[in-house]
């Protein structure tokens, strides 16, 4: 669980961020899960974007995501939204 402090510090960092996913009418399927996995591991930190023509909900989205990849949702803005989790070998972001 994030604190309000560490919260603040990777919104600040995911600022400046493209998205590297996009969700639209095809939903969220296992491969892309998959994907949104491996990017975490890697990046730590990854935006992703719910297009308008995508049948799911930002929050439905970010929830259910987060969930299937131990994640946190960081934030939520718009049709976008920030997930993070540690890497579990070499961690660049260090949290305050």
């Amino acid at each position: 669980m994030l604190t309000s402090k560490q919260r603040a510090y990777l919104r600040g960092l995911a600022n400046t961020m493209e998205p590297i996913f996009l969700i639209g009418k095809g939903g969220i399927s296992e491969v892309m899960i998959r994907e949104i996995d491996s990017a975490l591991e890697a990046r730590e930190l990854i935006k992703l974007k719910i297009l308008n023509n995508s049948m799911v909900e930002v929050r439905e989205a970010a929830d259910e995501i987060s969930e299937k990849t131990n994640s946190e949702v960081v934030q939520v803005i718009g049709g976008k939204f920030v997930l993070y989790r540690q890497a579990q070998e070499k961690s660049v972001i260090q949290l305050p």
